[in-house]
């Protein structure tokens, strides 16, 4: 996690990591406190700011931003337990392999999509991170009730009554469905991110829609509709292969990498916003 150490003219004010959004690699917001330490940026400052009643100050916020900056980035461990998860569920959808179900299809939701995707969420509770606590913990959510659900079909024997065709089927596109909604509020917050995020939620928007749909129409036999099925999955594989840029962009930066992969922040977002005040300066 880089972190860019700005000037100011007016006062030694803490620059929040709202107004860079973007710096993380993930599009993610986090509250990295940024103060002006060297003696360039101080000699920016007015005289009576860097007096010695200012110091204490200046000291401790500096030391909060170092403390702030020995948590390590959450959001990597979470986009890559959904879209390790999310890959192998939608591979079933769109028939990769002529296996439907099976016991990955219960443990891999569980352990991986699930509680990692939980311990991150949490973790970003601590970061001061709303958007990626509130995403991660609600799609672990997500994964750990679908591996139950899959795992109540091995172990519970459904009752044989000709007035419950479909009613399982329809129950899961209702669920499928309140996932849509609640992906397309997560979409919307996603507008001043950047382009590689919007994908990731777009995609798995699409992908709930879909499924949805192909569950609630169900034919009498049970059956749900293939062909809409196919192009959920379809949406689904990519919604994995953007959360896998995303995380791969956080993994890969001055630390561990040579270059900065690009996520395509939008002109209005506040990554660029604060990019053109650094060219500024």
């Amino acid at each position: 996690m880089e972190h860019q150490h700005f000037s100011t003219k007016h006062s030694e004010r803490p620059v929040l990591y709202d107004e860079l959004s973007g710096h993380r690699g993930d599009g993610y917001q986090s509250p990295i406190l940024v103060v002006p330490h060297t003696d360039h940026e101080r000699s920016l400052l007015p005289q009576s700011t860097v007096s010695e009643q200012t110091l204490p100050l200046r000291q401790e916020r500096v030391a909060v931003a170092e403390e702030i900056q020995k948590f390590a980035n959450p959001a990597p461990l979470g986009l890559c337990a959904f879209a390790l998860t999310s890959f192998i569920a939608n591979s079933i959808n769109v028939y990769l392999t002529n296996v439907t179900s099976s016991e990955i299809n219960i443990a891999l939701p569980l352990v991986y999509g699930g509680f990692a995707q939980l311990f991150a969420g949490i973790w970003e509770m601590v970061v001061g991170n709303t958007f990626g606590a509130t995403s991660f913990c609600s799609y672990g959510a997500y994964w750990i009730t679908f591996g139950i659900i899959s795992l109540l079909k091995y172990t519970v024997t459904q009752p044989d009554i000709n007035d419950t065709t479909c009613m399982a089927e329809t129950m899961m596109g209702v669920f499928m469905m309140a996932w849509f909604i609640f992906t397309t509020l997560m979409l919307l917050c996603t507008l001043k991110s950047s382009l590689a995020m919007f994908l990731l939620f777009f995609f798995l928007d699409m992908n709930y829609l879909l499924l949805g749909i192909a569950h609630i129409k169900c034919t009498a036999n049970e059956e749900i509709i293939a062909s809409i099925q196919r192009v959920g999955g379809v949406f689904g594989i990519l919604a994995a292969l953007m959360a896998w840029y995303n995380a791969f962009a956080g993994l890969f930066d001055h630390s561990n990498g040579f270059f900065t992969v690009p996520l395509g922040h939008f002109p209005w977002s506040p990554a660029a916003r604060a990019h053109g005040k650094v060219k500024a300066l």
